[in-house]
């Protein structure tokens, strides 16, 4: 195996989550199929795929990349505030910078009663589908997902909310930096900062 196959596997997967709005993990596996590797094939890590997504947006989506990734920010900003009961964090490429218009909003939610976060979507009159996930500190994770209608024009008429429905427990290891010492995800004031420095000209 060529010493650089892991970073040829990266920038496949990294074309894939920009243009298709691949999660990073089937992005790898079908980026292995793409390049006719191996299932047993050592996959590049996050940071990696990260790197290689970076690039690509650079590369490729330079212009309107910075305008999707606020709009979905400002989506994200909104759910946050109504839900702000539930401590949000928000996580995910809307966090990193590498948000597209095909991106999710990824949320994660905190709450020692689990139906809580239903109760209220429901007495709010908003449909989700319930799904099972791997989340923090690798836990299998109730999500709701729910669509939010947009009509901004470099978005999708669609932007799927990810509400990850966690324990009160599950709080500390969310904010536990990741490898490289960055915050994995952040809160309402963490993110429009970041915002901000998006703004600014």
């Amino acid at each position: 195996m060529f010493p650089d196959t892991k970073t040829e596997i990266a920038h496949a997967a990294a074309a894939l989550i920009v243009e298709e709005g691949m999660e990073s993990g089937p992005a790898k596996k079908h980026a292995l199929k793409q390049l006719g590797l191996r299932a047993n094939t050592p996959l590049p890590d996050n940071q990696l795929i990260e790197e290689a997504v970076r690039e690509y947006i650079a590369i490729f989506k330079a212009e309107e990349q910075p305008i999707e990734l606020q709009a979905l920010r400002q989506i994200a900003q909104h759910w946050m505030l109504q839900l702000a009961d539930f401590k949000p964090l928000v996580g995910g490429a809307v966090w990193s910078g590498t948000a597209t218009r095909h991106s999710n909003i990824h949320l994660q939610l905190f709450c020692d009663d689990s139906k809580a976060l239903p109760i209220v979507l429901l007495n709010q009159g908003l449909h989700f589908e319930v799904e099972e996930a791997t989340g923090i500190s690798g836990i299998s994770t109730e999500v709701l997902v729910l669509e939010e209608r947009t009509k901004h024009p470099q978005l999708e008429a669609t932007v799927l909310i990810c509400l990850w429905n966690n324990s009160e427990a599950a709080l500390r290891g969310a904010l536990q930096a990741d490898a490289d010492g960055r915050p994995p995800r952040g809160a309402l004031p963490a993110l429009q900062a970041r915002m901000a420095e998006y703004a600014a000209p």
